[in-house]
């Protein structure tokens, strides 16, 4: 397979995004050629650094780079303020400057979580991403997002931090259990439903998950391209870029009443795209038929599409801690019809009709 290289234009703050297998072992070679001179700091979680993290570290070493791994648990409890403390006590202990690098390796906690230090720590320094999951790849490892959660609610403090660039892998999906693979279709869908439907019909074509993996390169380019151009365009997510959003309204909420526990953040996208897309069918907003078609898909491919029993006071309470929301109102993303989504003010008492 040959790299495939996107540049997401952002002048000063521009980097490419490279797609290419195996290109793990050009990570080492990469940081040299760019970063002479650097010494890096490695944000993983255990379960990426027990299959990989000598691996990189070797990688790293045959370049003559000296790292160190800060590993953190899996899931959505490590993006925390507790975890980015330890992190920074061990930049410290590594005595990490802004003339170093950060190497975020893993999925989106990590990436999230790993940026976020980057951005804060010595008010700033560079770091690449190098993301392990489908999620990871197809979404969260570009745009510059980075945060941690509050008790209160996901992604409440953050930051726009781009990285210096995004390796991703292919080859780094076979690892992964299907579940977690699964979670990251969830995003792949999403950008199916606001963007481009052929996405969609490529995914029903295919028999299963191992006959899609062998051709995962195309359809990670097709998400990381429309994030490029939408990202070119609204950078700071005042506009266009709330588009991706579609299905995390309600999906952030899930993963908070369930404290994170019982659904990944794609499952509870998965859950939000296709609750807002039978409410906005039934209110003629989106085309008949739409929500039957985009259920077979979540199936497909073992994702939720029902609405667990949640409390409304609840969920409405962690709606309107969501950073979408300005006022009475929020922003909400929907489709008239597959690869045409569009966003609308909602006010708060008309939130019940959507949600």
């Amino acid at each position: 397979m040959k790299m495939n290289t996107l540049e997401i234009k952002l002048g000063e703050k521009s980097y490419n995004i490279y797609i290419e297998r195996n290109c793990l072992k050009r990570v080492g070679r990469y940081v040299a050629e760019n970063h002479p001179g650097s010494r890096a700091a490695i944000i993983t979680d255990d379960a990426v650094n027990a299959l990989y993290g000598e691996k990189l570290q070797t990688i790293m070493a045959e370049q003559g780079l000296e790292t160190t791994v800060v590993s953190v648990r899996p899931g959505e409890e490590s993006k925390s303020m507790e975890s980015l403390k330890d992190i920074f006590e061990k930049f410290a202990e590594f005595r990490l400057t802004r003339s170093d690098l950060i190497v975020t390796f893993g999925g989106g906690v990590v990436g999230d979580l790993g940026g976020f230090a980057a951005a804060t720590y010595l008010r700033g320094i560079p770091y690449i991403q190098v993301p392990t999951t489908l999620l990871a790849q197809v979404d969260s490892s570009v745009g510059g997002k980075v945060a941690v959660d509050l008790p209160w609610g996901k992604n409440l403090v953050g930051s726009f931090y781009h990285p210096k660039a995004v390796l991703i892998d292919p080859e780094l999906l076979k690892t992964l259990d299907r579940r977690i693979f699964s979670d990251g279709l969830a995003e792949v869908i999403k950008y199916g439903c606001i963007k481009d439907e052929k996405i969609l019909e490529e995914l029903m074509k295919y028999r299963d998950e191992a006959e899609l993996l062998v051709r995962i390169d195309s359809i990670i380019y097709k998400c990381c391209s429309i994030k490029k151009s939408i990202v070119e365009k609204d950078e700071m997510d005042f506009g266009d870029r709330m588009l991706l959003n579609f299905g995390h309204t309600l999906g952030h909420a899930v993963e908070k009443y369930f404290n994170y526990k019982s659904y990944t953040h794609g499952e509870a996208v998965a859950i939000g795209i296709a609750h807002i897309t039978r409410n906005s069918e039934k209110l003629g907003i989106t085309e008949k038929g739409t929500s039957v078609r985009l259920e077979e898909v979540l199936k497909k491919f073992g994702l939720p599409y029902q609405t667990p029993e949640m409390d409304r006071s609840t969920i409405e309470e962690a709606i309107f801690l969501d950073k979408k929301s300005a006022g009475d109102s929020i922003s909400l993303v929907m489709i008239r019809k597959f690869g045409e989504g569009f966003i609308v003010k909602v006010k708060k008492g008309d939130l019940e009709k959507f949600i």
